[in-house]
């Protein structure tokens, strides 16, 4: 029988293959480049997934982010502001964060994805159901969580994929 966190590994390993689908080859000119107006950037949408889950699961590894503590903000050209994880960015927000190339994107994302699977390699059953959010009703668990975790990501892979396949059909 399959353990539970066996299936997470391979749920977040799969996050990891559509981010570096997304980032193959793109150009870096087209990572800052909304592909209409008011849209997110291909840039700004792979450093959105990585920064919900390095604040995510920072906060259930209880560490510091990787953002704050890793030198990765200013590869991107703001601050390494904790709580600046793209929820609610106005449309001048999302232009100020500027990757400054494709490798910061993967680095950045590869260094939250290294402690993100040692973290899933060390769960047991017994702390998949730890509660660790008690603001909701019902209180969430860590699983609940980290499923949270990872289908905000896939959602935001996909749309990156879509936006760069506009980029590129714009061409």
């Amino acid at each position: 029988m399959v353990e539970a966190n066996g299936i997470l590994v391979e749920l977040f390993e799969r996050i990891d293959g559509h981010v570096e689908s997304v980032l193959d080859g793109i150009d870096d000119a087209l990572l800052n480049t909304p592909p209409a107006p008011g849209t997110n950037p291909v840039g700004w949408l792979v450093w959105h997934l990585t920064r919900v889950q390095d604040s995510h699961i920072a906060e259930l590894v209880d560490d510091d982010q990787i953002w704050v503590t890793g030198g990765w903000a200013e590869r991107f050209g703001v601050a390494a502001d904790p709580h600046n994880s793209g929820y609610g960015h106005s449309p001048e927000e999302v232009a100020a964060i500027q990757p400054d190339g494709v490798g910061a994107l993967l680095g950045y994302y590869d260094a939250v994805a290294t402690r993100t699977r040692a973290f899933l390699d060390e769960l047991g059953p017994e702390d998949l159901d730890r509660i660790v959010d008690e603001r909701w009703d019902p209180p969430v668990t860590m699983l609940v969580r980290l499923v949270s975790i990872a289908d905000d990501d896939i959602q935001h892979a996909g749309q990156a994929a879509y936006a760069r396949g506009l980029l590129h059909q714009g061409r």
